[in-house]
């Protein structure tokens, strides 16, 4: 037994938790090992406020796609940096790259962050 003796008395505790008093389960599902991880490469990508920065300026382009080379000045940034965020961004699914002679274009993967929210959500 463990006691407690907070300032209104002495009151003894059990040692241990008798698990069937307890509340049933409510996780009832959870995710793949391999949902997981998807999962976590797209929250990780979109916990640099760069990337967050850089979705939104994709948003809000014509179009609704960019070229590499108009989201440098925006963040304030190198061509090459600014491309390490963006392959973050692909590898996590959250952006589609497309080649254009020397240039690469984006566009949001409109499916990807409906996806990531539904995976949290009650199932």
């Amino acid at each position: 037994m463990i006691v407690n003796t907070c300032h209104t008395g002495r009151v003894t505790l059990p040692a241990t938790i008798d698990q069937s008093v307890c509340c049933t389960p409510r996780v009832t599902t959870t995710l793949a090992p391999e949902d997981a991880e998807s999962l976590a490469r797209v929250f990780k990508a979109l916990g640099d406020p760069t990337r967050v920065m850089l979705l939104s300026l994709i948003s809000g382009s014509d179009g609704g796609e960019a070229c590499i080379c108009d989201l440098t000045e925006p963040v304030g940034l190198s061509q090459g940096t600014v491309s390490h965020h963006m392959k973050v961004l692909a590898d996590a699914g959250l952006v589609i790259r497309e080649q254009r002679g020397r240039w690469a274009y984006f566009s949001l993967n409109g499916e990807a962050l409906g996806a990531a929210a539904d995976a949290l959500r009650s199932r």
